[in-house]
């Protein structure tokens, strides 16, 4: 299974569009965003994107509220189950427990993966590219023996993203 993991699009509508290509060219069959869309355009993209999805509202996400009946937009904390893999996504790092098999979140704009206890934890970074020069996703790739985090970040000025990876034997 790999899925596409992103965050903090912001207001920048072309740099979403530009990321979910991009997954998805990479073979995602799903998506996850972690919240501060901000305008309808993003969950569109998201919509239009012909992938399943689900997104929480992040703390600049209130204007969505209204529209929220249209798109698959939940509130935080938001459990989950992905084949046989339990997932908690929330947009603010308040719900950190280790309770399920992977925890995504956003707000801090830096990307993140750590496995503890049993656990992936992971902040995908931040599409808007408002607290550096650059566009973050992560394409997160599940199998029965491990977790690899595919870490992609490309300068607003390039056009080639970078590629770190990092594996986690699954326990």
């Amino acid at each position: 299974m790999k899925i596409a993991v992103l965050s903090d699009s912001h207001f920048k509508t072309s740099y979403t569009k530009e990321v979910l290509d991009f997954l998805k060219d990479l073979d995602a069959t799903f998506v996850i965003h972690a919240g501060d869309l901000c305008c309808e355009e993003n969950l569109a993209l998201l919509e239009e994107n012909n992938l399943p999805y689900v997104s929480v509202f992040g703390n600049n996400d209130s204007s969505l509220q209204r529209i929220a009946h249209k798109y698959n937009i939940k509130s935080e904390p938001y459990y989950f189950k992905k084949s046989d893999i339990t997932f908690k996504l929330m947009h603010m790092p308040y719900y950190m427990s280790p309770d399920c098999d992977i925890v995504i979140y956003g707000h801090t704009h830096i990307f993140k993966s750590e496995y503890i206890n049993n656990t992936l934890f992971l902040n995908p970074g931040e599409v808007c590219a408002r607290e550096k020069p650059l566009i973050e996703c992560v394409l997160l790739e599940v199998n029965d023996k491990e977790y690899i985090v595919d870490y992609y970040s490309k300068n607003i000025n390039e056009t080639i993203y970078r590629k770190e990876r990092k594996n986690y034997e699954r326990k």
